[in-house]
């Protein structure tokens, strides 16, 4: 699996979230190309601490039984989410895209630009893991989207 956090790698999904467009259509899926954009932003930047869940004991032990698994695999499609990852409203297309953009860039900087290490529903994250998470989740939605 390529590295969010080498260039290489950060470049590859910067240049597929590029591809997308105001008429992206998903191939799954309910939200539309601006939803999954914030959707996106907003789950990258837990990893900066941007971003606060809130999540009880049931799904926080529910997400450490469930890690190794979701992480050894592919993400499943239309799999729940938490709330705060959830956006209704419609969305400008290109400040989505490029604030999405940014949050990705962060990781250029290495393992350190991550403020967190205790994930709200997966627990305890290694740089390894929040590579794995970060990848397998933009992977997901940019298929989803066809790029």
């Amino acid at each position: 699996m390529n590295s969010i956090f080498e260039s290489k790698g950060n470049d590859l999904l910067v240049a597929r979230i590029n591809q997308l467009t105001p008429e992206s259509q998903p191939i799954w899926g309910k939200m539309s190309v601006d939803q999954m954009l914030k959707h996106c932003e907003c789950a990258v930047n837990v990893a900066f601490g941007m971003e606060d869940l809130k999540v009880n004991f049931f799904m926080r032990l529910l997400g450490r039984l469930l890690k190794k698994k979701v992480f050894t695999s592919e993400f499943r499609k239309n799999s729940p989410t938490a709330k705060e990852f959830i956006f209704t409203a419609t969305y400008d297309f290109e400040p989505s895209k490029n604030a999405l953009i940014v949050a990705v860039q962060k990781f250029k900087a290495g393992p350190s630009a991550i403020v967190i290490t205790q994930h709200p529903f997966w627990g305890k994250l290694t740089e390894e893991d929040w590579n794995t998470l970060m990848w397998k989740h933009l992977d997901h939605h940019l298929k989803q989207f066809g790029v």
